[in-house]
């Protein structure tokens, strides 16, 4: 919910949610003064005169008030001088470690040294106020230059463009501003722009604040929609960027992009409706201008302008008569352009101007009407109308057998099983679904069983309209569903016009099994195992799923479809290091080779077995031959391209994943864990800007998924050597989720780490549980051995050595079970170097580079040398450290900016310059 409106028992103003003593800046500090005036009432909102002395200032007037506090013209008594003191009142809402944080940002804010920026002088706090002194600029707020009227459309885009690029040089110093609107933008007497409070719209949040995702910050009219649903915590900058699109719309029209008469109806068009097109409210707006506001304006983060530069960069375009990179322009555009730049050439080109109109409004079509695919669906799961819960998995078995028939038909394109489940149990808005999940038909229906009897309602909608294009009610003998579900099937392709070959009839035509107690069984594994790999739910779900599948196939021996599911949990379950024994593998094998047995042309079986040469033997050229197989029968299998891009990732050719990748997600659309993947090739690519995008991206699917906000706060420290974005997210869920604090372990100890906080290392153990508390993709380190580094960390060597030596013994046994296991030797080298023994630490690490050679895995491969360079710094072989560190920095991979420049372990060559030219090589530029 949105926060409410309070009044100021004093003066009547309107105050922010929390405002302590129900006071508004202005008259809490009067009250924190003691000045005459406190506790009586008034109806008047006039501004309250100021008191005469506030420690270094005389107070002077009240120039500008808001609902966080009061801005007075003052003079500086020691530098004799004139400046802007805005109070901010905090009174006992605030504690001190409310305080620290918010002087920490006011003062990296502070740091800001850019023209367009009105400096911050001085922060302080006093009587539960904070306080900070500025810059005064005579001139007024953007807001009060424009009383309501569009500005000209040119000097609209050179403010657009010289407050983007303002924002750019704040987010390349990791501030950003949270709250950009007309009111924080001052314009001088020349006219120029200044951009005020940056980095302070932290300052009036109270730790609720940063613990409650219902309640928002900021203005209404000009908030992103993710700071509309209340993520105040994780504000990106692509949230600045949604604000200088807002302020755009305002200068171009008038007025905001949403304005209502309540701050919640306001927030309820900010999340659910698009602005009006610019131009309606203000004919002058050009048709790019209004392109690029809009891109600005997108709902999804990962939409809008991926830089303030870039859209500082588009606007300089469109002031030079050039053609912007909102969007591809069409050929007429284009030519009208060409023709403002150059003048002299309009009287040649006037003959072909018939044509190019012509041939731009085609282009134009081609490139702004992108609508669904007609022949394309998803197949919403089936209610449940049998009144047990038992009857649920029975009707998700109908639905997704519907699914699968229907993805078989290469003429249509299919929804994967993964992106629908979520629409199981929430209300439904079929034109919003077909939207989420660009589809132009949804196929929705009902389940009923009961006295050996099964009842379907089926019903085909047109996503756009909301119509229904077909609808039928079935009733047979349950003997007959697996009939009756090809039936539905291909009536509804018969519906979608979609062309049927005789070989994908008859694989429509095929039931699953012939053993109804199987098909139930194998439906429950099948949404256990989906929920486990959606959200990384843990080992225990996926145990759970292969028992159910293995009591399926006791029931039918030949439940094809079963074996292909049951191999792809236990590779998984080897691959993710549940259990990496050969004997794992074998399981896989075996599940496998009896798919093969049972139908060798299927191609869910080269599926299986493509997963199983990629998973368990890192096979690429024989997988990918396996996955060329499949996708002659599979048209619509979505994971077929997220297996290339994961091979493709191992080759090194992360480039080349991303399209594979974005191929899987066409298909599966609202599949984290393939945005994850994506995010993560960014990530070893060091595109962390774009990596960023994505996260945004997920994020937006699943809005509470605290692995993904980890992930994404993860990214400073990687990138800039900046904690603060995981100090927000770990304080939030400590105040608001604790039980959640268990999925970030890893998270928090790497941030404990980079800080050598020692209290917050041990807490991040204890919430780790039974879990590797410090973990980097195949390299897992045991408790013991962070034990061993908060004993060393403590200057308590003799307890480093003890712990250290029982992290060894722990993982000497794991390597004993997998000696030839490149990640568990590395780790065994590395305990051996943190106790001093030499000669095994860099043999071990040196064979766990020989094992798994980068050219083998260059997901993994560069975890090998990145450790193995950190164990002969540890062992006091500085050349070789040096080198192999070296190398690795050169190639995509994890190593970063900020492992290197903050984590203790590479202390060994803090005082070498080398060493500090590999960390300038990797820091973030300009």
């Amino acid at each position: 919910m949105p926060n409410k409106v309070h009044i100021c028992r004093t003066c009547g103003s309107k105050l922010f949610a929390d405002a302590p003593q129900g006071l508004c800046g202005a008259c809490l500090f009067r009250s924190g003064l003691s000045l005459p005036g406190k506790g009586e009432e008034s109806s008047s909102s006039k501004p309250t005169p100021a008191p005469k002395d506030f420690q270094d200032y005389e107070l002077l007037e009240e120039i500008g008030r808001g609902g966080q506090g009061v801005v007075y013209r003052a003079w500086q008594k020691s530098l004799n001088r004139t400046v802007a003191l805005k109070v901010i009142g905090l009174g006992g809402a605030a504690t001190q470690s409310h305080l620290r944080r918010f002087r920490f940002e006011a003062e990296a804010a502070a740091g800001l040294n850019h023209p367009s920026i009105v400096p911050i002088h001085e922060i302080g706090e006093l009587e539960g106020c904070c306080y900070f002194s500025m810059n005064l600029i005579e001139g007024g707020r953007l807001d009060h230059f424009m009383k309501g009227q569009p500005m000209p459309i040119r000097r609209a885009a050179e403010l657009g463009a010289r407050l983007a690029r303002t924002v750019h040089y704040a987010h390349e110093r990791g501030i950003l501003h949270r709250d950009i609107k007309p009111g924080n933008i001052l314009l001088d007497c020349e006219g120029a722009p200044y951009l005020t409070d940056f980095g302070l719209a932290r300052l009036i949040e109270t730790d609720n604040d940063l613990t409650r995702p219902t309640e928002m910050l900021g203005t209404p009219s000009y908030a992103a929609p993710e700071q509309a649903r209340g993520n105040n915590v994780l504000a990106t900058r692509a949230t600045d960027i949604y604000g200088l699109g807002a302020v755009l719309y305002h200068l171009l029209t008038g007025r905001p992009p949403f304005s209502a008469p309540t701050a919640y109806e306001t927030i309820r068009m900010v999340l659910e409706e698009n602005p009006p097109w610019p131009r309606l409210l203000n004919p002058q707006a050009d048709h790019d201008l209004a392109t690029i506001c809009l891109k600005c304006l997108e709902k999804e983060p990962s939409l809008r302008y991926a830089s303030a530069l870039e859209l500082a960069e588009d606007l300089e375009r469109w002031l030079r008569h050039e053609p912007i990179h909102a969007r591809r322009i069409p050929f007429f555009v284009r030519g009208k352009k060409w023709l403002q730049r150059n003048p002299t050439s309009a009287v040649a080109a006037a003959s072909l101007t018939g044509l190019v109109i012509a041939l731009g409004i085609i282009l134009w079509k081609i490139d702004w009407f992108h609508p669904p695919p007609s022949a394309s669906i998803a197949v919403l799961p089936f209610a449940n109308l049998s009144g047990n819960e038992e009857s649920a998995f029975f009707a998700d078995g109908v639905q997704d057998d519907i699914l699968t028939k229907l993805a078989k038909i290469a003429d249509l394109k299919v929804i994967s099983s993964g992106s629908v489940l979520q629409y199981r149990s929430a209300r439904r808005n079929l034109h919003e679904i077909g939207k989420e999940l660009h589809v132009s038909k949804l196929l929705e229906g009902s389940v009923r069983q009961s006295a050996g009897r099964v009842h379907i309602n089926a019903q085909l909608v047109d996503a756009g309209t909301d119509r229904h294009v077909w609808a039928e009610e079935y009733d047979r003998d349950l003997k007959d569903l697996f009939a009756l579900q090809t039936e539905i099937a291909l009536e509804v392709a018969t519906q979608l016009h979609a062309r049927i070959s005789a070989a994908e009839k008859r694989a429509i035509e095929r039931a699953p099994t012939a053993d109804l107690g199987a098909f139930d069984l194998a439906n429950r594994a099948r949404d256990i195992f989906l929920a486990a790999t959606n959200s990384n739910s843990g080992k225990e779900n996926l145990f759970a799923a292969a028992d159910l599948l293995n009591q399926a196939l006791a029931r039918d021996p030949s439940y094809f479809e079963a074996y292909c599911q049951l191999a792809a949990i236990h590779d998984l379950l080897y691959v993710l290091g549940h259990d990496h024994r050969p004997y794992r593998l074998s399981l896989a094998q075996a599940a496998v080779d009896k798919a093969l047995l049972l139908r060798p042309q299927a191609g869910e079986a080269h599926v299986a077995r493509a997963t199983h040469l990629y998973s368990g033997y890192l096979d690429y050229t024989s997988a990918l031959a396996e996955l060329d197989l499949a996708r002659r029968s599979l048209p619509n299998d979505s994971s077929i391209f997220e297996l290339r891009g994961l091979i493709l990732k191992r080759q090194g050719e992360f480039e080349e994943a991303i399209p594979q990748l974005q191929h899987a997600m066409e298909l599966d659309p609202r599949n984290v864990y393939r945005l994850e993947q994506i995010a993560s090739s960014y990530y070893y690519l060091r595109r962390y800007a774009e990596a960023e995008a994505v996260y945004d991206r997920a994020r937006v699917i699943e809005p509470l998924n605290v692995q993904l906000m980890a992930a994404s706060a993860s990214l400073d420290l990687t990138w800039k050597a900046d904690t603060r974005a995981l100090h927000r997210l770990i304080d939030s869920l400590r105040e608001n989720n604790p039980r959640a604090l268990h999925e970030i372990a890893d998270s928090w100890m790497a941030c404990a780490l980079a800080d050598r906080d020692v209290s917050a290392i041990k807490a991040a153990l204890i919430v780790a549980g039974e879990n590797t508390p410090l973990n980097d993709n195949a390299i897992h380190f045991n408790r013991s051995f962070i034990e061993g580094w908060v004993a060393r960390l403590s200057h308590n060597e003799s307890d480093a050595q003890a712990a250290f030596a029982i992290a060894r013994a722990e993982q000497e046994k794991i390597v004993q079970a997998e000696p030839e296991y490149a990640p568990s030797l590395c780790v065994l080298g590395v305990i051996d170097a943190a106790l001093g023994r030499k000669e095994e630490a860099l043999s071990e690490c040196r064979r766990a580079v020989e094992l798994l050679p980068i050219k083998k895995d260059a997901l993994n491969g560069p975890l090998m040398i990145q450790w193995y360079a950190i164990s002969a710094a540890w062992v006091g072989e500085k050349e070789l450290a040096l080198q192999e560190l070296a190398g690795a920095a050169q190639g995509p991979g994890t190593l970063s900016y900020g492992w290197l420049k903050l984590v203790p372990f590479c202390d060994p060559l803090r005082d070498d310059p080398r060493f500090e030219k590999i960390i300038d090589a990797l820091a973030p530029r300009e």
